[in-house]
């Protein structure tokens, strides 16, 4: 599929086609996402993995952004939190596994110039498709167009066209920030309860804090 940038709306290719498939962008950010029902977090020793969300300053950590980023992103509606939106003083934007993994892959866009209404599309893309299907999916892209592959012969394909300049291994993504997201704080859903990860850097600090 492939991200012109232009508004027009493609429909998604049958995956009996040989791809890969070049991007093509419809109404962004025209209806906000229902909070997802499958899984949203690594899947661990943690009850309901499916019902826990990640506050702003450890989506930032696990995606490698800034906190000004973050509040950006979602306050034009780039990649908006899907657990729990912001709704003034007082409350916390929550945010999905599959948000956490969005987020770390604009930034990857934005930082080889992909243009942003390519990157809006490719948001909405990833957003709309199934987490088995991101798991086996790279992004390439040319700084104009934005392609999915599915498999290794596609992206050979692309290569061989002279398009794809940059690409992006959503699989591998999403094993970075699933090791991240293993040693920060999420927080249950229906609860509201912490859960607390065990993160070697704070017990190192703990150690010499008490050596000192």
């Amino acid at each position: 599929m492939r991200i012109t940038g232009d508004g027009t709306t493609g429909g998604t290719p049958t995956r009996s086609e040989a791809g890969p498939y070049p991007l093509r962008g419809g109404a962004v950010g025209s209806a906000r996402r229902q909070p997802e029902s499958t899984p949203v977090g690594p899947v661990g020793a943690d009850p309901e993995p499916e019902r826990i969300g990640y506050r702003g300053p450890t989506a930032c950590a696990a995606a490698g952004i800034t906190y000004r980023q973050l509040d950006y992103w979602a306050r034009t509606g780039l990649v908006e939190p899907s657990v729990r939106t912001s709704y003034g003083a007082g409350t916390q934007r929550l945010y999905s596994f599959r948000d956490v993994v969005v987020l770390k892959i604009v930034k990857r866009f934005l930082d080889t110039g992909v243009a942003l209404q390519n990157i809006r599309t490719a948001v909405q893309h990833l957003q709309d498709r199934g987490l088995s299907d991101l798991e086996r999916m790279t992004l390439m892209s040319d700084g104009a167009t934005v392609y999915e592959c599915t498999s290794p012969d596609q992206v050979v394909s692309l290569l061989q066209g002279g398009q794809g300049v940059f690409g992006i291994a959503v699989g591998v993504v999403w094993r970075d920030v699933e090791s991240a997201l293993s040693q920060l704080h999420g927080e249950r859903v229906d609860t509201g309860e912490t859960l607390v990860r065990h993160n070697p850097t704070d017990e190192l600090a703990a150690r010499r804090n008490r050596a000192v």
